[in-house]
């Protein structure tokens, strides 16, 4: 896990290898290990180490194979790199580390483009091949981990980071208009390629890049899920078989893959509460790690599931630590938070992220998260609604899931920034493409392929990679989502939703944790904005900064202000649309505008 950056010239230039140090500098935080550079003529690469796997200096990068003419920067892991090593040392080939970068770059050598097919985990990688100039990039099957672009007529530049991007200079940050859509529509969520800067794009994911130094780009696709029946029909009892198996193996036989201590990120629910029970007789002495925060007071919703991931530490006897944080400290570290977003994130749980990893990486440099289980087993309460309601595909889905509606989106926009319903013709087009057979597939398809991977997997790389620390989701496996997409949607449903999970959980994990009610992550000062939130949120959106950028019709702006706990001032899945217009003003002084983090007045509220 690490921090990857570089320059491709188009113009026959040198590469630019200030712009290298100055986008590497600013992934230092991804990569405290160890720091390298490369060049070779228009090519250059930085890198930022996280050591997980081969801890020696033979497995720094980046990495050159001088007998191949190949050289790699790569961020992630490789669950399947032994098995990989096996089958290239029965090649012929030899090897100089024991890690799993080595063998990314003997498996291109060996199979060319289509070895990412042959990788289980998660990656963004870019591999330099001098004996024919071109680079080759290459992102995992659900974006898990990030890789952002810039590109003009002389380079092409990449990163882990889009503000490593802005660091290196020369970069377009007018807003992209489309994507300002998107992002108030799904949640913050800009699907790939897009990003709310037109000068910076996203390699989606399942995808791999070509280009030579004339500005060549060969772009393909090398994986999709498929959500159709089976030909043979399997019983009840043959889905839940199928599904431990490949559950155990996600976690147990791919998710351990560490030269360092793994734990768990329990948050008291069924997901991460599993993966405690899978590893509790593999793991010795298993670490595990809950946040929780303070409630606002008689009648408000409960901060913390600290019940429950008690019982579950208990019950396994794990090596346990709770942190319980006071909104003082939510406030306080809001500034810290923003300044670590890659892109704009509003979830409660990105604050969560950030201060939970920042103690966990105190422990261990690895973790492993139950993300991804509700958005592939059917977990969420949207669910079902949608699969009730008549109408078109987009008709069910958006009813239960937009933000907010066009009519809404144009009354809180200035007409500057006015355009036609974008988000519901990418919706439209992304549900109706083929190998789905229900609305429902169509739908987890889409939550699997396209909108989990901004939330919330951008949030489980960004925050805790902010503190060096690689967070694993078992649940996104790619086998065991191929799986799920096979199941029919009733079987997922059945039981309030994630019912093979529940079934396979039965008698590994105490009932009180599986019949509990779906919990949420809440951090009810982000939720339910009031006192020195509320006062924070004012000062940004009245800020000149603000003012002068001219997104918000200010009649809007007032409304949410003068009365944020309104109803209809939350989002359709309870998010609270005050903080999503601040946050991403936010973000934009800070990224965009190069202006301080309001740490100062943070505190002055504060106190």
């Amino acid at each position: 896990m690490c921090g990857i950056c570089g320059e491709l010239r188009f113009d026959g230039g040198a590469s630019d290898m200030t712009a290298i140090e100055r986008m590497s500098a600013k992934l230092a935080r991804r990569g405290p290990d160890s720091a390298g550079t490369y060049s070779d003529g228009p090519l250059a690469f930085g890198h930022r180490r996280l050591s997980i796997i081969d801890l020696s200096a033979h497995a720094n990068q980046p990495m050159v194979d001088e007998t191949l003419q190949l050289a790699l920067v790569f961020n992630g892991t490789i669950y399947n790199y032994r098995e990989l090593r096996t089958e290239l040392l029965n090649l012929g080939y030899t090897f100089f580390s024991e890690g799993d970068s080595e063998v990314i770059l003997k498996a291109y050598h060996a199979w060319g483009e289509s070895c990412v097919a042959r990788f289980i985990g998660m990656f963004a990688f870019a591999i330099w091949d001098q004996r024919s100039s071109q680079l080759f990039l290459a992102r995992d099957r659900f974006g898990i981990k990030p890789l952002y672009l810039t590109q003009d007529a002389q380079r092409l530049r990449f990163a882990s980071s889009l503000p490593a991007l802005l660091a290196a200079g020369g970069v377009d940050t007018r807003l992209d208009p489309i994507a300002l859509h998107h992002h108030f529509t799904l949640h913050t969520v800009v699907p790939a390629p897009r990003t709310v800067l037109r000068g910076v794009r996203k390699l989606p994911p399942a995808t791999t890049m070509l280009l030579g130094t004339q500005g060549q780009v060969t772009q393909q696709v090398y994986w999709t899920l498929n959500a159709t029946r089976p030909a043979t029909p399997l019983s009840e009892a043959d889905w839940l078989t199928a599904t431990r198996a490949a559950l155990v193996r996600a976690v147990e036989r791919r998710r351990l893959a560490a030269d360092v201590p793994v734990g768990v990120l329990l948050s008291g629910g069924l997901d991460s509460s599993l993966l405690v029970g899978l590893l509790a007789d593999q793991v010795p002495d298993l670490r595990t790690f809950s946040i929780g925060f303070e409630d606002l007071g008689a009648g408000a919703e409960k901060a913390d599931e600290f019940e429950y991931s008690d019982l579950i530490a208990q019950h396994f006897k794990t090596r346990h630590q709770q942190y319980k944080i006071p909104n003082s400290e939510v406030l306080a570290r809001l500034p810290e938070a923003v300044t670590a977003m890659t892109e704009p994130m509003v979830s409660h749980d990105v604050i969560a992220f950030y201060l939970l990893s920042e103690r966990v990486s105190q422990d261990v440099k690895v973790a492993l998260s139950g993300q991804g289980a509700d958005e592939v087993f059917g977990g969420y309460f949207w669910y079902p609604k949608m699969d009730a309601e008549s109408g078109s595909a987009l008709q069910r889905f958006s009813q239960h899931y937009f933000d907010r509606d066009h009519v809404e989106y144009l009354e809180m926009m200035t007409p500057a920034w006015h355009v036609g319903d974008v988000t519901s013709e990418l919706v439209a087009r992304a549900l109706n493409q083929p190998q789905a057979d229900t609305f429902l597939d169509q739908v987890w398809r889409f939550d699997a392929t396209t909108l989990i991977v901004d939330d919330p997997v951008k949030r489980v790389d960004n925050m805790p990679m902010a503190w060096g620390l690689e967070v694993r989701v078992p649940f996104l496996d790619h086998e065991l989502v191929e799986l799920a997409a096979h199941m029919p949607p009733e079987l997922k449903l059945k039981e309030g939703g994630k019912f093979p999970l529940k079934a396979i959980s039965r008698g590994l994990i105490p009932d009180a944790v599986i019949d509990r009610p779906k919990g949420y992550f809440p951090v009810p000062a982000l939720k339910y904005v009031r006192g020195e939130f509320l006062e924070l949120m004012r000062s940004i959106l009245m800020s000149d900064a603000c003012l002068k950028r001219g997104l918000y019709q200010r009649a809007y702006v007032d409304k949410l202000l003068a009365a944020p706990e309104a109803p209809e001032h939350f989002t359709r899945i309870n998010g609270s649309k005050l903080w999503h217009l601040a946050l991403l003003e936010w973000w934009l002084q800070i990224h965009v505008d190069g202006l301080p983090a309001r740490t100062e007045e943070v505190h002055r509220l504060a106190a």
